[in-house]
């Protein structure tokens, strides 16, 4: 595999196992606090291709992923890192919040509950990390280069 298809590839694997591994794990525990109002790895089939809800979020966390790997140089050089992910996971939240939402007739942002704004930033905060954390793993893996930082 060429470089650019290896950093691809395990970027959509890194977002899609932080999804199903960081995210859906910090929502299980939310859950079980009673701070989270929905269960984790929900099986209820979504559509128009009624797959599982959590495979459905996970094919689209991958294709954040993607989306971390075209970025993740240029974030590691300016913010190292874990911090990059962390800045990275703004991109999924700003999407939901101003686009996916509004697409399915629940406003920007959801109406902006006081009480779902803290849990979608720490989701998509867990989100950009696990996302980091799985991508270097798998870079170092693969055996490239990682510059320390």
């Amino acid at each position: 595999m060429s470089t650019t298809s290896t950093r691809l590839f395990l970027g959509f694997l890194a977002g899609s196992l932080s999804h199903l591994i960081f995210q859906d794990a910090l929502l299980g525990t939310l859950y079980i606090m009673h701070l989270a109002p929905a269960l984790p790895w929900s099986l209820m089939r979504v559509p128009p291709l009624g797959v599982p809800a959590s495979l459905n979020l996970a094919f689209w966390a991958g294709l954040w992923g993607l989306a971390y790997a075209l970025v993740e140089r240029r974030l590691t050089t300016r913010f190292g890192w874990w911090l990059g992910g962390l800045v990275f996971g703004i991109a999924p939240l700003a999407a939901y919040w101003f686009v996916v939402l509004p697409l399915k007739g629940f406003g920007i942002g959801g109406g902006f509950h006081l009480a779902m704004v803290p849990l979608h930033l720490a989701l998509h905060a867990i989100f950009g990390i696990g996302t980091a954390i799985l991508f270097r793993s798998g870079l170092l893996f693969a055996g490239r280069q990682v510059r320390r930082t």
